[in-house]
């Protein structure tokens, strides 16, 4: 059985090597202070540069650093998946690897999870180094996720955040995509509703450049939308499509014998009259009774594919570890 470790600093990373090893000195100084029993989880996203080399060695200096390797670049989301179900932490918290992120931020995210007993501790970059093209943004995607969300946090998308142990096991196996940028809306719509926030400090990048461009914050906002939707209804889709289904059918339905009547009552009463196929409503009920029939069938074949979705694992290729007991690879 896996040690339970106080502490799981998990860090997702893709071409840092040459800030790696002044995070981990800097975080073993602070977890030293503190006296807490921990490890830390580095996870490599495919990287092309040196960081893999950097953690093998970091690894073989410290016991209590451990890491895994992609094959490829599958993106955060999956270093962060993958890291939250290797973590041995009672708690577990993530930042990112390019020193933005500081780690004397780490005992007052850890208090607030034991002593206060948050579920989730989320960082708030109340003052940012970067630019108006990222800042104004990031103010709109974080006023929409909370507007359609109901989760009041300044900063979704800050990558310092502390978590339950239970939180992360329960969350990791519903990621898919980019949804690290929603994480606090996940664990509340999975029934973590205790989220507190804490103000924490954004340092300047020391070394390369960002990985990120704009279209982040476009595909952000979607992932929201789509977060909304798949907690609502990713396990009932008839319910969604259904309604839609009925009320669709239902008002091509009502055209369409509205249209026959009048016809009829025009005919018996000797009134001039055209044909339905001249009425431009005509052909509106048609098109609302097709799309109902079709949102039907759409509810029907979800159905089908959340229960033949039920237990499957995922994609994601290991190409190796470090630091575990047992290095397997999966190919």
């Amino acid at each position: 059985m896996s040690e339970l470790l106080q502490l799981t600093v998990l860090i997702p990373l893709y071409n840092e090597d040459e800030s790696l090893p002044e995070l981990h000195d800097w975080i073993v100084r602070v977890v030293t202070e503190q006296q807490y029993t921990y490890e830390i989880l580095f996870v490599d996203d495919g990287s092309t540069d040196e960081s893999w080399a950097v953690i093998e060695r970091l690894a073989q200096a410290n016991s209590a650093v451990r890491g895994i390797r992609f094959n490829r670049n599958y993106g955060k989301t999956a270093g962060l998946q993958t890291g939250f179900q290797a973590a041995r932490g009672q708690v577990v918290i993530t930042m990112d690897a390019d020193l933005q992120d500081s780690p004397d931020e780490i005992p007052e995210l850890y208090r607030m999870i034991t002593e206060e007993k948050f579920d989730l501790v989320s960082g708030w970059k109340q003052k940012r180094y970067d630019p108006i093209t990222k800042t104004l943004p990031t103010k709109l995607f974080n006023s929409v996720s909370r507007w359609i969300s109901g989760v009041q946090l300044h900063d979704f998308n800050c990558g310092l955040k502390a978590y339950r142990q239970k939180v992360v096991k329960t969350i990791a196996p519903t990621l898919y995509g980019d949804m690290h940028r929603n994480l606090p809306i996940v664990a509340n719509w999975n029934g973590f509703g205790k989220i507190g926030e804490k103000i924490v400090q954004h340092r300047a990048r020391k070394y390369g450049t960002t990985k990120f461009g704009l279209e982040r914050f476009v595909n952000g906002f979607l992932d929201v939308l789509v977060i909304a939707f798949v907690q609502k209804f990713s396990k009932r889709p008839m319910h969604f499509f259904g309604t839609f289904g009925t009320l669709s059918f239902f008002v091509g339905t009502v055209l369409a014998i509205w249209l026959i009547v009048e016809k009829l009552i025009n005919i018996a009463q000797g009134v001039k009259f055209r044909n339905a196929t001249d009425n431009p409503l005509f052909y509106f009920g048609l098109v609302a009774i097709i799309l109902g029939v079709q949102l039907f069938l759409a509810g029907f074949l979800g159905e089908m594919l959340v229960r033949q979705s039920l237990g499957k694992s995922g994609d994601l290729q290991i190409a190796e570890r470090v630091g575990f007991s047992e290095q397997k690879v999966t190919i």
